[in-house]
């Protein structure tokens, strides 16, 4: 085996595929959509390079891994077997604090936590049986998006219902982007010049999901996520935090469990409120041009992570950092400016040219020098942190 790392995050319609080195550096990303239809198509980007894949008949997971890795071997990125494999998969449940080498006994795991994540955990496992299937002699590591998570206190964790519905059925906050917020905390830990287990910050990954952590001493210690991604701040498509009686609301005006279901989860959020997009790059120019509702859409986007941010302050005794990361986190100014804006009690201050820079160029700080905490923007790598896992697990 060569020392090459793949790792697969594996989507209902889609699979990413990354390749690593030991040292971490990434070699190779690839991307196939569109999949279970006649029209999927792939794409490889290598050495400043795009490629596209094209992904045969039937079009399905296992063409698509199959297709992708034949681009790669033609590449000559990978020429023999990954030395080891990482797979996000969503829902760890609680019996995963930590990435796992796939067993049986995990694979079993993780089709029982398939009914806390109905759209995910059923095609991570997809993804891991078709690459089994490639590589059946190569070691296999499960990272799981729930992981980093499992640090939470009870009373951080626990819902205020009857305790036999977590007893019996799992019912509780678990968290999601963990390897995300994981990466955060490493790297505001670097930046900031501090060990990792004397870091506390507050991370926000924002991009078609939103989450937000608070992380002391390099622990999570609560987050915004629960039991499922649904619970927390405004999505792209997802609601967020809403009032319990709105199902019996919605139902007795008609609408099924299903029909609700897909409500919250897909026409909600950022789509629901502007009416036009989930994109925050075209919101951001409807707005510019006069677009109410998608100007309304950005406030109370902001506004609601404004209010975790405050509320994440409660299970923090110091603050390092504010932490901005994921697609919105990392290229908004917008976002960030006016989030900061309603922040004005904790002391945070941004710079506007730093923030405007959208703290790239190594510049990661877009504090202003009057600002009570540093506010930073990291970019994340989800990939890198499975390819490190899958490496320390292999």
């Amino acid at each position: 085996m060569e020392d090459t790392l793949l790792v697969v995050n594996c989507g209902s319609s889609s699979l990413k595929l990354a390749l690593y080195d030991r040292q971490m550096h990434c070699l190779a990303n690839a991307l196939a959509e569109r999949l279970g239809s006649s029209d999927a198509f792939g794409r490889l980007d290598a050495n400043d390079q795009r490629h596209q894949v094209e992904i045969p008949a039937p079009g399905d997971h296992d063409a698509a891994l199959a297709a992708l890795i034949r681009q790669l071997r033609t590449l000559q990125l990978l020429q023999g077997q990954p030395r080891a494999v990482g797979h996000r998969v969503v829902h760890g449940g609680e019996s995963f604090t930590d990435a796992a080498r796939i067993t049986p006994e995990v694979i079993d795991a993780i089709e029982r936590c398939a009914a806390l994540a109905p759209l995910h955990n059923p095609v991570n496992l997809v993804g891991i049986r078709a690459t089994q299937a490639l590589f059946p002699e190569v070691p296999q590591v499960a990272v799981f998006d729930t992981a980093f998570h499992q640090s939470l206190p009870e009373h951080a964790y626990l819902y205020a219902l009857p305790q036999r519905f977590y007893q019996e059925w799992g019912v509780r906050r678990y968290g999601f982007h963990g390897t995300s917020h994981q990466f955060m905390a490493g790297e505001a830990s670097r930046i900031l010049d501090k060990p990792l287990s004397e870091t506390s910050i507050i991370s926000a990954h924002l991009g078609n999901g939103c989450s937000i952590t608070a992380i002391r001493d390099g622990q999570s210690v609560d987050t915004s996520m629960g039991l499922t991604p649904l619970e927390g701040l405004v999505m792209g498509t997802r609601s967020g935090d809403l009032d319990p009686g709105l199902f019996e609301f919605l139902g007795g005006k008609g609408l099924s469990p299903a029909e609700i279901n897909r409500l919250l989860n897909q026409d909600s959020g950022l789509l629901g409120l502007s009416g036009e997009t989930n994109d925050m790059r075209t919101l951001t120019e409807l707005a510019a041009n006069g677009h109410r509702q998608a100007d309304l859409a950005i406030e109370v986007f902001c506004f609601r992570l404004a209010r975790y941010v405050g509320a994440m302050t409660a299970s923090l005794n110091q603050l390092d950092a504010l932490v901005f990361t994921g697609g919105i986190g990392e290229n908004s100014a917008l976002v960030r400016a006016r989030t900061v804006a309603h922040l004005q009690l904790l002391g945070l201050r941004l710079d506007n040219n730093h923030n405007d820079r959208h703290g790239r160029d190594n510049q990661h700080h877009i504090e202003h020098a009057d600002s009570r905490f540093p506010i930073l923007v990291i970019p994340t790598n989800e990939e890198r942190v499975i390819a490190q896992s899958a490496l320390n697990h292999s």
